[in-house]
């Protein structure tokens, strides 16, 4: 009978326990699981878009306007080109402002999450900007390049240039602000 009584008790001390695990704790771990989930993958939008801004101001950069050898078609296909480029950026510095409290909360330093806000910001004031297309992508690159590094660069990259990238980002953000945009 004593068997019986211990054997009735580790049952019910395991039915009990697995039922409290799944009522409770399983859906909290579940829901934490959701929202780590979803940081990590805007985290890797938020890069993606960083990737898009220095591939875009580099094929601008590196793509005429235009070419008096060039016919009317392949002149209204490049402009076409440089036209959907423009609307990159503009896409992807509309994410990143859109979404910078998910990937930007989800780095545990604020000076992490103060960084990236600050770029996002810049940056998208920067694409709206009535500044002169060159002036842009030359100032977007450097905005970008530090912040892609601090981010999403090699940790000894990071700790090594993590004055130099905050200086330069610091440097660019005073440039663009001491230069006024022209006027309408």
């Amino acid at each position: 009978m004593n068997l019986a009584l211990v054997l009735a008790v580790a049952a019910a001390t395991a039915v009990v326990t697995t039922t409290t695990t799944g009522l409770i704790v399983t859906p909290r771990l579940d829901a934490r699981k959701k929202r780590i989930t979803e940081a990590h993958a805007a985290r890797d939008t938020f890069d993606t878009h960083l990737m898009t801004v220095l591939a875009t101001c580099s094929l601008l950069e590196q793509t005429p306007i235009d070419d008096p050898e060039w016919t009317p078609v392949l002149r209204d296909r490049v402009k076409g080109e440089r036209e959907r480029w423009l609307q990159q950026l503009d896409d992807a510095t509309r994410w990143m402002v859109d979404h910078v409290f998910t990937y930007a909360g989800s780095w545990p330093l604020q000076r992490h999450k103060d960084f990236a806000v600050s770029y996002a910001g810049t940056a998208r004031g920067l694409v709206l900007s009535e500044r002169d297309e060159a002036i842009k992508r030359e100032l977007l690159v450097a905005l970008t390049l530090p912040v892609q590094r601090q981010f999403f660069g090699y940790w000894w990259s990071r700790a090594r240039h993590y004055r130099a990238d905050q200086r330069l980002f610091a440097e660019t953000v005073a440039r663009l602000n001491s230069q006024a945009p022209p006027a309408p």
